[in-house]
């Protein structure tokens, strides 16, 4: 029995989860592995060449249809709609859902990026396009690559990780004037107080705090990303066919 349940575990969790473990690799192991992320880059490329400038919603995978953040998402994704803007997310259920949900329904554009998981992630129905990754870090890339602006809803490690590497970027000016929402004022009251705490000790600038509107106004977000991509972005217009044989 025991043989059979360590058989099964195996047969959950991929094998990609294993081979970090191992130190360097053979040399056609480590080609073989920049060929499966280059062509995870191409192929979002080619997906998404068309899709339109995107804000990214990020957020919990825990939060049922029946959760007062789940009706905050859902109108978040029809506001983006309503600036004629498309919605990106992780693809997943819960938060990102609810995003995709309020754009599908109100007649947007809806993208899932989804990630291969053990446990949790699946895709919603709520996709106009969906892409899944192999890699967390390429998924993270693209959910950057073309979003001017980030919403960050209640979540645990994976949206902290996403909230943290965008500010990093945008801290660093990697890229610039990109407007970072946290909603949800008592959700990340502590996790404000901790960003005071840092700049108390010197470890960021005090005027770093600013790159963050946290809030609990929808409008409130809304307005604060409106105002940010009307003084700084214009989308360029796409050809209709592109390199790598994309149609619209």
């Amino acid at each position: 029995m025991e043989a059979s349940a360590e058989q099964a575990q195996k047969r959950i969790i991929p094998a990609k989860e294993h081979v970090y473990l191992d130190g360097p690799k053979s040399r056609s192991y480590e080609l073989a592995f920049a060929w499966r992320v280059f062509w995870q880059f191409i192929k979002s490329f080619r997906t998404l060449h068309f899709v339109g400038p995107c804000i990214t919603v990020f957020g919990s995978a825990r939060f049922k249809e029946d959760h007062p953040y789940y009706d905050v998402a859902r109108e978040f994704g029809k506001r983006i709609a309503a600036l004629g803007f498309t919605t990106m997310t992780g693809g997943g259920p819960g938060i990102m859902e609810a995003a995709n949900r309020g754009a599908f329904e109100n007649g947007g554009e809806s993208v899932g990026c989804n990630i291969q998981l053990p446990f949790e992630q699946k895709a919603n129905p709520y996709v106009n396009i969906s892409i899944t990754y192999e890699h967390f870090f390429v998924r993270k890339t693209i959910m950057v690559k073309y979003s001017y602006a980030f919403i960050i809803m209640p979540g645990g490690f994976g949206t902290l990780d996403e909230f943290f590497e965008t500010l990093t970027l945008v801290q660093t000016k990697t890229i610039t004037d990109f407007p970072i929402v946290l909603y949800g004022k008592q959700y990340h009251k502590e996790l404000m107080e901790y960003m005071e705490y840092l700049a108390i000790h010197g470890t960021i600038d005090r005027k770093d705090l600013s790159l963050v509107l946290i809030t609990d106004s929808i409008d409130e977000a809304m307005k604060h990303i409106a105002t940010y991509i009307t003084g700084n972005y214009t989308v360029r217009p796409r050809k209709r066919l592109w390199w790598l044989f994309e149609k619209r």
